[in-house]
């Protein structure tokens, strides 16, 4: 095994990390209307827990409105119920084909506690990239231990992993750092 393994295995697993990240931010509500706030919805679908993009088409048609259309008529009732459930702050009214949800502007104390929260998620994903580092230096000390290879490969190997460590904290910086710009945006 070489420095050059140990980094190809150390990156995506940073990038897996990245991409969680971005996944999270989409549930973050902003001042817009967004589908994503809705992916962790779940409907009883005849007795199935049951995703909401399975059951019906969500769009947003309007910055402040979101509107959901089941696949099938007679489950507006419980989509309805579970949306409610959720407790993301909507209000959902239906035409009995049609959910509209109309996205209520943020209040600026609103818009402070969501930044803190995506602040949060972002520190979290920055300890897991830390751990990919963690151990991606333990297998390259275990290497050195092991006369697998020598000490200025091992100094090169953590070099190495340092700055690919800085490089996907950075993107993790960048991308909260957008998303509490749109979250403050009015």
């Amino acid at each position: 095994m070489s420095v050059d393994i140990v980094l190809s295995e150390a990156k995506p697993d940073m990038e897996a990390v990245v991409e969680d990240l971005k996944r999270k931010l989409t549930n973050v509500r902003t001042g817009r209307a967004n589908v994503g706030i809705l992916d962790n919805i779940t409907v009883d679908y005849y007795g199935v827990p049951t995703p909401l993009a399975q059951m019906a088409s969500v769009n947003a048609p309007e910055a402040q409105m979101l509107t959901i259309q089941p696949w099938e008529a007679g489950q507006i009732g419980a989509i309805e119920k579970a949306i409610n459930a959720a407790n993301l702050g909507f209000s959902p009214s239906n035409d009995g084909k049609v959910i509209r949800l109309s996205v209520p502007p943020l209040t600026e104390e609103r818009r402070r506690m969501l930044a803190k929260q995506v602040h949060e998620i972002a520190e979290e994903h920055k300890i897991a990239i830390r751990g990919v580092r963690h151990d991606a230096n333990d297998m390259l000390k275990s290497m050195a231990k092991d006369k697998e290879i020598s000490e200025d490969n091992e100094r090169y190997g953590l070099d190495e992993v340092q700055k690919l460590t800085n490089a996907y904290t950075s993107k993790i910086d960048e991308l909260a750092k957008a998303k509490e710009q749109e979250i403050m945006t009015v």
